[in-house]
């Protein structure tokens, strides 16, 4: 008898995404959207990263980061949009048990090494400002290669251990995920098995991948915004400001809303919220990294203004030496 109901409570082997409910007049109009969300997404991400890999103005710390960043953003939105598009095209809002376990590894490690990514872009700002004397013996290329390297493989290592467990949980129904991608708190309700562990391993790892990072960000930009104040000159301090606003807004935009769903308390009224929120540090934040860095930063724009007038020459120089 043990053994049968072992089995029945094994038997699903597929989830349903309840997604925002049922909108079949909207489908047509959210796929739309979502469709040039993400390519302008894809395109405006790597279209950073290309910058910084060509153009050897941009081969400094600060640009190192935010290349990685660009293309961490691009991974991290195409975990989430591709499926999101496939469901709204076809209708089917299914997803395999292991598909679901696949998309909450990448998920979470590509949250991780993100938090981890953006405290390191902090620190790499507060030497510039608030220590430029030691700025070039510090944030040296192996030093950034090294914090780059390190928030990738800690993302993704405790990551591994966590969805290790999660692999493990048993489902036997109901199947239906209450979001529009597999997120963690949702997945775990449905399972039958006992989940004390795996709630406390969660908050474990939640704690030491945002807070310390979250802190260390925080404490970088109150020292930073101290140093810029005590600088005499008004340009002097519009220049200094200049250089770290854009990664505060990114930071503020994906700390606020990432901390804001998670705290929120877990009643069934807020999930709508919830799911909105989401969509934010999802979907938004990977949108408006491009935005923010290249239109509020001298030294991107002049790189994609040199980038498009090679682009312009060599096609010019092409079509003529068609013609001859």
């Amino acid at each position: 008898m043990a053994d049968r109901d072992w089995k029945n409570q094994t038997a699903v082997t597929e989830f349903i995404f309840l997604g925002f409910g049922d909108l079949p007049d909207l489908k047509i109009l959210l796929f739309l959207m979502f469709l040039v969300i993400y390519i302008a997404t894809v395109t405006g991400n790597m279209l950073i990263t290309a910058l910084v890999v060509t153009d050897q103005h941009l081969h400094t710390p600060m640009y190192f980061f935010l290349g990685n960043l660009s293309c961490l953003e691009t991974c991290y939105t195409s975990t989430i949009l591709p499926r999101m598009l496939a469901s709204l095209l076809t209708g089917d809002r299914t997803i395999s048990f292991s598909g679901c376990i696949t998309q909450l590894y990448f998920f979470c490690a590509l949250v991780a090494t993100e938090c981890c990514l953006l405290a390191a872009m902090s620190y790499d700002r507060y030497l510039a400002i608030c220590k430029p004397l030691h700025y070039s013996t510090i944030m040296n290329t192996r030093f950034c290669l090294q914090l780059a390297a390190g928030s990738g493989l800690n993302g993704c290592l405790a990551t591994a251990i966590f969805v290790l467990f999660m692999s493990h949980l048993i489902f036997c129904g109901p199947n239906e995920i209450d979001h529009f991608y597999c997120d963690l708190i949702p997945l775990i309700k449905l399972s039958c098995s006992d989940t004390h562990l795996i709630i406390l391993l969660d908050f474990v790892l939640a704690c030491v991948f945002t807070l310390p990072p979250f802190l260390l960000t925080l404490t970088s930009y109150v020292c930073i915004l101290t140093t810029i104040l005590r600088i005499p000159s008004t340009t002097g301090r519009q220049k200094a400001f200049s250089t770290c606003s854009s990664h505060l807004i990114v930071v503020t935009i994906y700390y606020g809303t990432l901390m804001i769903v998670y705290m929120l308390p877990k009643r069934d009224t807020l999930n709508i919220l919830k799911k909105v929120l989401s969509l934010c540090y999802t979907v938004l934040t990977p949108l408006v990294n491009p935005l923010i860095y290249s239109l509020r930063n001298r030294d991107v724009k002049e790189a994609l203004s040199k980038a498009v007038s090679k682009y312009v020459a060599f096609t010019k120089t092409s079509r003529e030496s068609k013609i001859i």
